[in-house]
């Protein structure tokens, strides 16, 4: 199976952010701000990545690569590969073990991926995608950092120091010492 254009551009698109293929060089002009020129490496680039694919055609996992010479492709190779999908026309999956490589052509800058199945069935067919298993953690820390955060919020505002400290005021004992005097 090939890859369709849009998943190639998307693909394109993300290693473009994330600087992955890229040299980035600015270009400055009055009154605008520089612009951003991406230069990709002038050879060819090719990766192969095998996959493990549940029942509904997510990637639970990475099993093996293959690596390009340029490490920052592989990453980015690596972290498509753990949040693809990968199905038949029609919307249905199949459990099995997974090819997928990506080729970069220098000439029209453009990464074309491609999956072929290496064996069906597996073990994993009702384990969670790799993706879901990412997003579930990072919900786990956030709320996490929350209850942190909250838990040290009175502890914080117990160590604050009293306004009449801050001001340098002390309080006559009479029964105006529980406001401020004007300044």
């Amino acid at each position: 199976m090939r890859c369709t254009k849009g998943y190639a551009a998307a693909f394109a698109a993300i290693l473009v952010v994330t600087g992955a293929v890229a040299r980035a060089a600015t270009t400055p002009s009055p009154g605008r701000p520089p612009t951003v020129v991406i230069h990709g490496p002038n050879y060819p680039l090719h990766t192969e990545v095998v996959v493990e694919v549940n029942k509904k055609g997510q990637v639970v996992r990475v099993k093996s690569t293959k690596p390009s010479k340029l490490q920052t492709f592989n990453l980015a190779t690596y972290g498509n590969a753990l949040q693809m999908w990968i199905r038949h026309p029609d919307g249905t999956a199949e459990v099995g073990l997974y090819r997928v490589t990506y080729d970069y052509d220098p000439k029209t800058q453009k990464i074309t991926r491609s999956q072929s199945i290496i064996s069906r069935g597996g073990s994993w067919a009702n384990d969670p995608g790799a993706a879901n298993v990412m997003v579930e953690m990072a919900r786990k820390q956030y709320e996490a950092a929350e209850a942190a955060a909250r838990k040290a919020q009175p502890e914080q505002n117990t160590k604050l120091p009293s306004l009449n400290e801050i001001r340098g005021f002390s309080p006559s004992p009479s029964p105006r010492s529980a406001t401020l005097p004007p300044i």
